[in-house]
């Protein structure tokens, strides 16, 4: 049904439901949606994870969210856009109903994108260790649809952070804080640090340093089978972890945060003429 390249066949859509931004007035154009269904001879259905297809109303922040909700069910999500940039959304306002015709008719493709994996877990040896000796017990568990971030939980306060990748040690940063993301989450808070762009697609994790303090703590693009492991080495200081942008829980320095590529994939449709380059131009170059 799906592939990591977008290429796949649908037949017509049967069922879809209506997901809409909470604080956006996005009322009209819901209605619209729904117009357009009827015409399709689309039925409605109130919970998105027994629906054919889900269409996100609102911004990126919408869409992502759909997504996470979505994950594992194998239900697409295609954006309508109502937010203020919306790149992973392929319909523009002033041609819903052209468009959404178009996908209710089966003429969409769908992208798989890898999620990730976070565990944040106490250490089995000393806190003080190398990252790449950390030995994470049993702990939280998490998944992330965009982004896991390490970052300092005291406003002002810079944080240490030990990091290893693959068991290997990458010594410790000085920083605000640390980003990775998946190709999803590679064009939000990843982007605006200077971290890498991930073409969808790409079966890989970016790691991104937040106004480091040292000229060689470069952005890294990490292939699926490489773990990272981060720590915090600053004792007065507790990190903040962010998993989508919602505080999951602390490092404090005895505990790890281990991050890797997951199994889950969520599934984002699109227009066949929306590819991630057109959609770059328009969002970032003009």
């Amino acid at each position: 049904m799906t592939s990591t390249n977008g290429s796949s066949t649908h037949s017509p859509v049967e069922t879809a439901a209506v997901v809409a931004h909470g604080r956006i007035d996005v009322e009209d154009a819901v209605e619209r949606v729904r117009a357009v269904a009827e015409r399709a001879g689309v039925e409605l259905v109130d919970e998105p994870e027994s629906a054919q297809l889900a269409v996100a109303v609102g911004g990126d922040g919408t869409i992502l969210r759909t997504l996470a909700r979505l994950l594992g069910t194998e239900v697409p999500v295609i954006g309508v856009n109502f937010g203020r940039v919306g790149f992973l959304a392929s319909i523009a306002p002033e041609r819903l109903e052209d468009d959404l015709a178009r996908v209710f008719a089966g003429e969409y493709r769908t992208i798989e994108q890898p999620t990730l994996e976070a565990q944040l877990r106490s250490l089995a040896g000393s806190a003080t260790g190398e990252a790449g000796d950390a030995r994470p017990k049993s702990g939280e568990d998490f998944v992330a649809v965009n982004d896991v971030v390490a970052t300092s939980s005291t406003l002002g306060r810079m944080i240490e952070l030990g990091w290893a990748i693959a068991g290997e040690d990458l010594g410790v940063v000085s920083c605000d804080g640390m980003i990775c993301s998946t190709p999803s989450g590679s064009t939000a808070y990843n982007l605006s640090n200077g971290g890498p762009v991930l073409v969808r697609g790409l079966d890989a994790m970016a790691i991104t340093f937040i106004a480091p303090h040292s000229l060689d703590a470069r952005p890294l693009v990490v292939p699926r089978g490489a773990e990272l492991i981060v720590r915090n080495a600053t004792a007065d200081v507790v990190a903040a972890v962010l998993v989508d942008g919602q505080r999951a829980g602390d490092l404090a320095p005895e505990r790890a945060l281990s991050i890797r590529l997951g199994e889950q994939r969520s599934l984002l449709a699109t227009l066949p003429e929306t590819t991630f380059f057109r959609r770059y131009r328009e969002t970032f170059t003009s």
